[in-house]
């Protein structure tokens, strides 16, 4: 197997979120939490993925804490994939590549689902960036800048 480069210690957010979930089986797995499953045996069922490079996957969400073992909720021998907070965090972004794929899709007619409200069974409006005072925003009325200081109490520096 093709060791992957890590971006863990980049300075781009983007990059390090990708370093933690980015590869598509991470992506799905999650997708599929999301959805309630909780067992391998499911999400290898409903994924159709190998058995190995499912457990290798798995193990990975749990070690950037996407996911947490839990004994099985039935209390059976089994044990459980939980999503954490930061793995339901990644929701958002979720709906985000749905609604890109809906809007960019070739054949959006294939398409068999569509995200609604459960509550009025409506369909979820498109994702939306707004400005702390209620402006829509696009990408080019964004910047990035240099933050003061970061987490880690170390000086960035704008190149």
């Amino acid at each position: 197997m093709v060791k992957r480069t890590s971006f863990e210690r980049d300075d781009c957010p983007i990059a390090r979120s990708l370093d933690a979930i980015g590869d598509w089986w991470s992506i799905l797995i999650i997708r599929e939490a999301l959805f309630g499953i909780s067992r391998f045996g499911e999400f290898q069922k409903r994924l159709g993925l190998a058995k190995n490079i499912l457990a290798v996957r798995l193990r990975a969400l749990v070690d950037q804490g996407v996911l947490k073992i839990a004994p099985a909720s039935d209390g059976s021998v089994y044990q459980e994939y939980l999503l954490t907070p930061k793995g339901r965090g990644v929701f958002p972004v979720l709906v985000a590549l749905r609604q890109w794929s809906e809007e960019f899709d070739d054949r959006p007619e294939e398409i068999t689902t569509i995200l609604v409200d459960k509550e009025k069974g409506k369909p979820v409006r498109k994702l939306e960036l707004y400005s702390q005072d209620g402006r829509l925003l696009s990408a080019g009325d964004t910047a990035l800048k240099p933050r003061a200081a970061g987490k880690t109490g170390r000086r960035v520096v704008a190149s």
